[in-house]
C-alpha cells in the first residue's frame, strides 16, 4: 500500500513537472519569446513581455557585445530604437556592428536601414542604398540566381519573387525622389515599377508626380484606373480614399503650361545618375533618355517573363 502511494505521488510530481514545461513552452510560443537565460532572450523578454524598450536596448547591447545572436540582436535593437525616436543612433549602430553579422543577415539589415534613412530624412543615403540593392538584383547577388527568396517579417517567413522585390525597391526609390522634389525621376521609377508589378498605391504616387509637374490630364487618367478598379489593390479603402483626395486636388489646381522656364526647372530636378527612360510619346512630350540601371534590369525581367 505504501509503495503504491509513493508511486502515485511520483506520478503526480512528474505530471505537474511536465505540465509546467508544456506551459512554459506554450508561453514562449504565444509571446514569440525565445527560451533560455541569455542576454538576447532577456532583451526580447523586456521588449515583448515587460514592454520596457529602454531595458530591452540595454540587453540587446549586451547580446551584441557578448556575441549572443548578434544578427537578430542588432536588427531588433535598431527597430526598438526607431520606435523611441532614436533612429540616428540606430543607423550608427548598424553601420558599426554589421561586419559582425553573417552574410545572410545583410539584406534584412539593409531593409532596416532604408526605413531608418526615411525616418531621419536622409534621402541621399536612402537613394544610394536603394540603387545599390537594385544593382545587386541585376548582378544575381540578391537572389543567387533563383526566382524567389525567403524573407521574414514579424517573425513569419514567406517567399518573395524577384518581381516583388524590384517593385518594392522601385516604390521606395520613387518616394525618396519625391521628397527631393525630383518629380521626373520619381515618375520614371514609378512607371518602371508599374511595368514590373502594377499596384494602386504606386499609381497614386505616379499621379502625384504628374500633378506636381502640371500634367493634370495624365494624372487624371492614372487616378481613373484606380477608381475604376483597373489596377491591383484598387479595392483597398485607404488607397481609394487617397485617389479621391488626389483627384480633388487635381480639379482645384489651376492649369499651367510647361513653358521653357518650367521645363528648365523640371530638368534640374532629375537625378544625375538615373537619367530618365521614356519613349517619346507625342511631339509635345519631353525628349527620351535612358535610365542606365533599368537598361540592366529590363533584360533580366524579360527572361523571367519568358
Amino acid at each position: 500500500m505504501e509503495r503504491s502511494l509513493k508511486k502515485m505521488k511520483n506520478n503526480n510530481i512528474n505530471s505537474t513537472s511536465n505540465n509546467m514545461m508544456k506551459g512554459n513552452e506554450l508561453f514562449h510560443v504565444i509571446h514569440k519569446v525565445p527560451c533560455g537565460d541569455t542576454p538576447y532572450v532577456k532583451a526580447k523578454h523586456a521588449q515583448l513581455i515587460e514592454k520596457n524598450p529602454e531595458m530591452a536596448i540595454v540587453w540587446f547591447w549586451k547580446a551584441i557585445n557578448t556575441g549572443d545572436r548578434v544578427d537578430s540582436a542588432l536588427k531588433d535593437m535598431a527597430v526598438v530604437m526607431k520606435q523611441l525616436d532614436r533612429s540616428e543612433e540606430a543607423i550608427e549602430a548598424i553601420k558599426s556592428f554589421r561586419p559582425r553579422c553573417s552574410k545572410n543577415s545583410q539584406d534584412s539589415l539593409d531593409n532596416v536601414l532604408i526605413d531608418l534613412y526615411k525616418k531621419c530624412g536622409r534621402m541621399e543615403e536612402q537613394v544610394e542604398l536603394l540603387k545599390r540593392k537594385l544593382r545587386q538584383i541585376y548582378q544575381g547577388e540578391a537572389f543567387n540566381g533563383k526566382p524567389t527568396k525567403t524573407a521574414r517579417s514579424h517573425g513569419k517567413k514567406f517567399q518573395v519573387t524577384v518581381q516583388q522585390e524590384i517593385s518594392r525597391l522601385l516604390g521606395n526609390l520613387g518616394w525618396a525622389y519625391m521628397q527631393q522634389a525630383k518629380y521626373l525621376s520619381a515618375e520614371a521609377v514609378y512607371r518602371k515599377a508599374q511595368i514590373v508589378e502594377p499596384d494602386a498605391n504606386k499609381s497614386c504616387n505616379l499621379a502625384m508626380c504628374l500633378i506636381k509637374q502640371g500634367r493634370f490630364e495624365e494624372g487624371r487618367a492614372v487616378l481613373d484606373d484606380v477608381l475604376e478598379s483597373r489596377v491591383s489593390g484598387s479595392d483597398d479603402c485607404k488607397t481609394r480614399q487617397r485617389a479621391v483626395e488626389l483627384l480633388s486636388e487635381l480639379e482645384t489646381s489651376l492649369p499651367r503650361g510647361r513653358d521653357a522656364e518650367m521645363e528648365h526647372v523640371l530638368g534640374n530636378m532629375l537625378d544625375d545618375d538615373f537619367v530618365l527612360g521614356f519613349e517619346e510619346r507625342t511631339a509635345t512630350s519631353f525628349k527620351s533618355k535612358r535610365l542606365p540601371i533599368f537598361e540592366q534590369i529590363s533584360p533580366f525581367m524579360n527572361q523571367l517573363v519568358c
